[in-house]
Protein backbone atom coordinates (compact mmCIF):
# COMPACT_ATOMS: atom_id res chain seq x y z
CA UNK A 1 0.00 0.00 0.00
CA UNK A 2 2.01 3.16 -1.25
CA UNK A 3 0.42 6.52 0.45
CA UNK A 4 2.13 9.87 -0.67
CA UNK A 5 2.38 12.26 1.61
CA UNK A 6 4.57 14.92 -0.47
CA UNK A 7 4.23 14.76 -4.16
CA UNK A 8 2.10 12.63 -6.93
CA UNK A 9 2.84 8.52 -7.69
CA UNK A 10 2.23 7.91 -11.34
CA UNK A 11 1.98 4.16 -11.05
CA UNK A 12 1.76 2.07 -14.38
CA UNK A 13 0.57 -1.67 -14.14
CA UNK A 14 -0.40 -4.04 -15.94
CA UNK A 15 -3.97 -3.54 -15.65
CA UNK A 16 -3.61 -0.13 -16.46
CA UNK A 17 -2.26 3.54 -15.18
CA UNK A 18 -2.80 5.49 -11.96
CA UNK A 19 -1.64 8.68 -10.50
CA UNK A 20 -1.89 8.80 -6.85
CA UNK A 21 -2.19 11.78 -5.37
CA UNK A 22 -1.01 13.11 -1.42
CA UNK A 23 -4.35 11.96 0.94
CA UNK A 24 -5.31 8.94 -1.67
CA UNK A 25 -3.72 5.67 -1.27
CA UNK A 26 -3.23 2.62 -3.57
CA UNK A 27 -3.38 -0.93 -3.52
CA UNK A 28 -0.98 -3.21 -5.99
CA UNK A 29 -1.68 -6.66 -4.83
CA UNK A 30 1.22 -9.54 -4.46
CA UNK A 31 2.39 -11.10 -8.53
CA UNK A 32 1.77 -7.67 -10.24
CA UNK A 33 3.98 -6.18 -12.01
CA UNK A 34 4.24 -1.95 -11.84
CA UNK A 35 6.83 1.13 -11.93
CA UNK A 36 6.36 4.47 -10.22
CA UNK A 37 7.62 7.73 -11.86
CA UNK A 38 7.92 11.03 -9.61
CA UNK A 39 6.07 14.25 -11.89
CA UNK A 40 6.88 16.41 -9.36
CA UNK A 41 10.34 15.69 -8.65
CA UNK A 42 11.76 14.29 -5.59
CA UNK A 43 8.51 12.42 -2.97
CA UNK A 44 8.05 10.71 0.07
CA UNK A 45 5.71 9.14 2.19
CA UNK A 46 4.56 5.99 3.85
CA UNK A 47 4.04 1.72 2.45
CA UNK A 48 2.40 -1.00 4.01
CA UNK A 49 3.49 -4.94 2.72
CA UNK A 50 1.32 -7.36 4.03
CA UNK A 51 2.57 -11.07 3.63
CA UNK A 52 -0.27 -12.96 4.19
CA UNK A 53 -4.35 -12.35 3.51
CA UNK A 54 -4.97 -9.63 1.51
CA UNK A 55 -6.59 -5.48 1.92
CA UNK A 56 -10.22 -5.58 2.01
CA UNK A 57 -13.01 -2.89 3.25
CA UNK A 58 -14.00 -4.19 7.19
CA UNK A 59 -17.44 -6.08 7.75
CA UNK A 60 -19.79 -3.22 8.62
CA UNK A 61 -21.96 -5.17 11.20
CA UNK A 62 -24.47 -2.80 12.85
CA UNK A 63 -23.55 0.18 10.75
CA UNK A 64 -25.29 -1.34 8.00
CA UNK A 65 -24.89 -0.89 4.29
CA UNK A 66 -23.14 2.82 4.20
CA UNK A 67 -20.42 4.06 5.93
CA UNK A 68 -16.70 4.52 6.15
CA UNK A 69 -14.89 3.67 2.98
CA UNK A 70 -17.84 2.81 0.21
CA UNK A 71 -16.83 0.30 -2.21
CA UNK A 72 -17.92 2.89 -4.85
CA UNK A 73 -15.35 5.21 -4.17
CA UNK A 74 -12.57 2.78 -5.15
CA UNK A 75 -10.93 2.98 -8.67
CA UNK A 76 -9.52 0.17 -10.53
CA UNK A 77 -7.25 1.53 -13.59
CA UNK A 78 -8.13 1.28 -17.33
CA UNK A 79 -5.98 -1.21 -19.70
CA UNK A 80 -3.67 0.93 -21.25
CA UNK A 81 -2.10 -0.88 -23.99
CA UNK A 82 2.21 -0.23 -24.17
CA UNK A 83 4.03 -1.16 -27.26
CA UNK A 84 7.81 -1.32 -26.72
CA UNK A 85 9.90 -4.45 -28.59
CA UNK A 86 13.49 -4.42 -28.46
CA UNK A 87 13.73 -2.11 -25.59
CA UNK A 88 16.10 -3.69 -22.26
CA UNK A 89 13.84 -3.90 -18.97
CA UNK A 90 14.69 -4.84 -15.91
CA UNK A 91 12.03 -6.74 -13.78
CA UNK A 92 12.97 -6.50 -9.95
CA UNK A 93 11.23 -9.59 -8.14
CA UNK A 94 11.15 -9.49 -4.35
CA UNK A 95 11.33 -13.51 -2.73
CA UNK A 96 12.13 -14.62 0.88
CA UNK A 97 12.88 -10.79 1.68
CA UNK A 98 15.66 -10.70 -0.99
CA UNK A 99 15.62 -8.70 -4.42
CA UNK A 100 16.29 -10.32 -7.40
CA UNK A 101 16.67 -9.23 -10.99
CA UNK A 102 15.74 -10.42 -14.47
CA UNK A 103 15.97 -9.08 -17.87
CA UNK A 104 13.46 -9.08 -20.78
CA UNK A 105 13.76 -7.41 -24.33
CA UNK A 106 10.07 -6.07 -24.08
CA UNK A 107 7.92 -3.80 -21.75
CA UNK A 108 6.03 -5.76 -18.78
CA UNK A 109 2.75 -3.62 -19.39
CA UNK A 110 1.94 -4.84 -23.07
CA UNK A 111 -1.69 -5.70 -21.93
CA UNK A 112 -4.56 -5.02 -23.76
CA UNK A 113 -7.34 -5.49 -21.94
CA UNK A 114 -8.37 -7.69 -18.15
CA UNK A 115 -11.08 -8.43 -16.52
CA UNK A 116 -12.03 -9.77 -12.51
CA UNK A 117 -11.35 -8.76 -9.10
CA UNK A 118 -7.95 -9.01 -8.65
CA UNK A 119 -6.87 -5.70 -9.81
CA UNK A 120 -5.06 -2.58 -7.93
CA UNK A 121 -7.35 0.42 -7.00
CA UNK A 122 -6.25 3.90 -5.52
CA UNK A 123 -8.79 5.22 -2.58
CA UNK A 124 -9.36 9.32 -1.89
CA UNK A 125 -9.00 9.69 1.55
CA UNK A 126 -11.64 12.59 1.88
CA UNK A 127 -14.22 10.29 0.93
CA UNK A 128 -14.67 8.62 4.21
CA UNK A 129 -17.91 8.33 5.26
CA UNK A 130 -16.85 9.04 8.84
CA UNK A 131 -18.45 7.51 12.36
CA UNK A 132 -18.54 8.34 15.75
CA UNK A 133 -20.63 8.97 19.08
CA UNK A 134 -23.16 11.16 19.46
CA UNK A 135 -23.80 10.77 23.10
CA UNK A 136 -20.75 10.10 25.31
CA UNK A 137 -17.57 8.40 25.45
CA UNK A 138 -14.52 8.14 23.47
CA UNK A 139 -15.06 5.03 20.39
CA UNK A 140 -12.54 2.87 19.66
CA UNK A 141 -10.48 3.87 16.49
CA UNK A 142 -11.64 0.68 14.61
CA UNK A 143 -14.42 2.99 13.39
CA UNK A 144 -12.10 5.03 11.06
CA UNK A 145 -10.82 1.37 9.39
CA UNK A 146 -10.47 2.12 6.15
CA UNK A 147 -8.92 -1.21 5.15
CA UNK A 148 -8.01 -4.19 7.19
CA UNK A 149 -5.84 -7.38 6.41
CA UNK A 150 -7.35 -10.31 8.26
CA UNK A 151 -5.77 -12.77 10.55
CA UNK A 152 -6.90 -16.24 11.10
CA UNK A 153 -8.27 -15.21 14.68
CA UNK A 154 -11.23 -13.50 14.58
CA UNK A 155 -11.61 -9.99 15.68
CA UNK A 156 -7.68 -9.58 15.27
CA UNK A 157 -6.01 -8.29 12.30
CA UNK A 158 -2.60 -8.37 10.97
CA UNK A 159 -2.95 -4.79 10.01
CA UNK A 160 -5.68 -1.86 9.94
CA UNK A 161 -5.23 0.99 7.73
CA UNK A 162 -7.32 3.93 10.08
CA UNK A 163 -7.45 7.64 9.28
CA UNK A 164 -8.23 10.02 11.75
CA UNK A 165 -10.31 13.06 9.34
CA UNK A 166 -12.22 16.08 9.65
CA UNK A 167 -14.92 15.16 11.81
CA UNK A 168 -17.47 16.83 14.54
CA UNK A 169 -17.07 15.89 18.07
CA UNK A 170 -19.91 15.87 20.27
CA UNK A 171 -19.60 13.57 23.36
CA UNK A 172 -20.84 14.84 26.76
CA UNK A 173 -19.27 14.00 30.04
CA UNK A 174 -16.50 12.87 28.17
CA UNK A 175 -12.53 12.93 27.71
CA UNK A 176 -12.61 13.18 24.23
CA UNK A 177 -8.99 12.61 22.85
CA UNK A 178 -7.61 8.96 22.47
CA UNK A 179 -7.40 7.88 26.24
CA UNK A 180 -4.32 6.73 27.64
CA UNK A 181 -4.51 2.75 27.26
CA UNK A 182 -2.33 -0.23 26.31
CA UNK A 183 -3.37 -2.83 24.43
CA UNK A 184 -2.26 -6.06 22.37
CA UNK A 185 -1.56 -4.26 18.98
CA UNK A 186 1.73 -2.17 17.43
CA UNK A 187 0.44 1.28 16.91
CA UNK A 188 2.67 3.01 13.67
CA UNK A 189 0.82 6.50 13.45
CA UNK A 190 1.84 8.96 10.50
CA UNK A 191 0.68 12.76 9.41
CA UNK A 192 0.46 13.48 5.85
CA UNK A 193 -1.09 17.05 6.60
CA UNK A 194 -2.21 19.12 9.61
CA UNK A 195 -1.67 18.91 13.38
CA UNK A 196 -2.74 15.83 14.79
CA UNK A 197 -5.01 16.22 17.59
CA UNK A 198 -3.28 14.15 20.46
CA UNK A 199 -0.17 15.76 20.34
CA UNK A 200 0.10 19.66 19.80
CA UNK A 201 4.01 19.87 18.83
CA UNK A 202 6.96 17.96 17.45
CA UNK A 203 4.49 15.43 15.38
CA UNK A 204 5.00 16.79 11.77
CA UNK A 205 3.89 15.88 8.50
CA UNK A 206 6.43 12.96 7.21
CA UNK A 207 6.86 12.20 9.86
CA UNK A 208 6.11 8.79 12.43
CA UNK A 209 5.76 7.37 15.85
CA UNK A 210 5.80 3.69 16.86
CA UNK A 211 3.91 2.33 20.01
CA UNK A 212 4.99 -1.21 20.81
CA UNK A 213 2.45 -3.64 22.17
CA UNK A 214 1.49 -3.31 25.85
CA UNK A 215 3.42 0.05 25.89
CA UNK A 216 1.47 2.61 27.63
CA UNK A 217 0.59 5.81 25.60
CA UNK A 218 -1.81 8.72 24.74
CA UNK A 219 -2.15 12.81 24.73
CA UNK A 220 0.29 14.82 25.68
CA UNK A 221 0.15 17.01 28.70
CA UNK A 222 -1.24 20.28 26.70
CA UNK A 223 -4.12 18.21 25.09
CA UNK A 224 -5.02 16.24 28.50
CA UNK A 225 -4.55 19.89 29.96
CA UNK A 226 -7.12 21.18 27.59
CA UNK A 227 -9.55 18.74 27.01
CA UNK A 228 -9.86 17.91 30.99
CA UNK A 229 -11.06 22.08 30.91
CA UNK A 230 -12.61 23.30 28.21
CA UNK A 231 -16.22 23.64 27.69
CA UNK A 232 -17.50 20.35 25.50
CA UNK A 233 -19.80 22.20 23.25
CA UNK A 234 -19.89 20.79 19.73
CA UNK A 235 -16.56 21.00 18.11
CA UNK A 236 -15.28 20.42 14.16
CA UNK A 237 -11.79 18.65 15.16
CA UNK A 238 -9.20 18.07 12.79
CA UNK A 239 -9.59 20.87 10.12
CA UNK A 240 -6.50 20.72 7.52
CA UNK A 241 -5.82 17.51 9.54
CA UNK A 242 -5.07 14.06 7.87
CA UNK A 243 -3.63 11.45 10.67
CA UNK A 244 -3.42 7.49 10.04
CA UNK A 245 -2.29 4.63 11.88
CA UNK A 246 -1.05 1.22 11.11
CA UNK A 247 -2.60 -0.77 13.41
CA UNK A 248 -0.89 -4.97 13.79
CA UNK A 249 -1.19 -7.77 15.55
CA UNK A 250 2.72 -8.19 14.73
CA UNK A 251 5.59 -7.08 16.61
CA UNK A 252 7.27 -4.15 14.56
CA UNK A 253 11.15 -3.82 14.51
CA UNK A 254 12.64 -0.97 13.63
CA UNK A 255 15.39 -1.11 11.01
CA UNK A 256 18.83 -0.25 12.60
CA UNK A 257 19.16 2.77 9.74
CA UNK A 258 15.88 4.03 11.17
CA UNK A 259 16.87 3.95 14.99
CA UNK A 260 20.52 4.86 14.67
CA UNK A 261 21.84 5.98 11.64
CA UNK A 262 19.10 8.70 10.25
CA UNK A 263 19.78 11.12 12.77
CA UNK A 264 15.78 11.64 13.03
CA UNK A 265 14.80 9.87 16.11
CA UNK A 266 13.03 12.37 18.89
CA UNK A 267 15.29 11.23 21.60
CA UNK A 268 12.66 13.18 23.85
CA UNK A 269 10.06 12.08 22.62
CA UNK A 270 8.80 10.93 26.73
CA UNK A 271 9.17 14.21 27.66
CA UNK A 272 5.75 14.56 25.87
CA UNK A 273 4.33 13.11 29.64
CA UNK A 274 6.45 14.31 32.14
CA UNK A 275 4.23 17.00 32.69
CA UNK A 276 1.16 15.11 33.34
CA UNK A 277 0.51 14.77 37.30
CA UNK A 278 -1.59 12.79 39.48
CA UNK A 279 -5.40 14.57 39.92
CA UNK A 280 -6.66 12.30 42.29
CA UNK A 281 -8.33 13.25 45.40
CA UNK A 282 -9.17 10.91 47.70
CA UNK A 283 -11.51 13.43 49.43
CA UNK A 284 -13.63 14.60 45.88
CA UNK A 285 -17.38 14.44 46.12
CA UNK A 286 -20.00 14.94 43.69
CA UNK A 287 -21.51 19.11 44.29
CA UNK A 288 -24.94 17.30 44.63
CA UNK A 289 -23.09 15.65 48.20
CA UNK A 290 -20.81 18.73 49.48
Amino acid sequence: MPFPQQGRLDITTEFGKMMVHPNEICVIQRGIRFSVALPDGPSRGYICEVFNGAWVIPDLGPIGANGLANPRDFQTPVAAFAHEDEKPFRIINKYGGRLFVAQQNHTPFDVVAWHGNYAPFKYNLALFNTINSVSFDHIDPSIFTVLTCKSEKPGTAIADFVIFPPRWSVQENTFRPPYFHRNCMSEFMGLIHGTYEAKQGGFVPGGASLHSMMTPHGPDAPTFEKASTEELKPMYIAKGTQAFMFESSMQLQPTHWAVETSGKVQEDYYKAWQGLKSNFNPNWKPASQQ
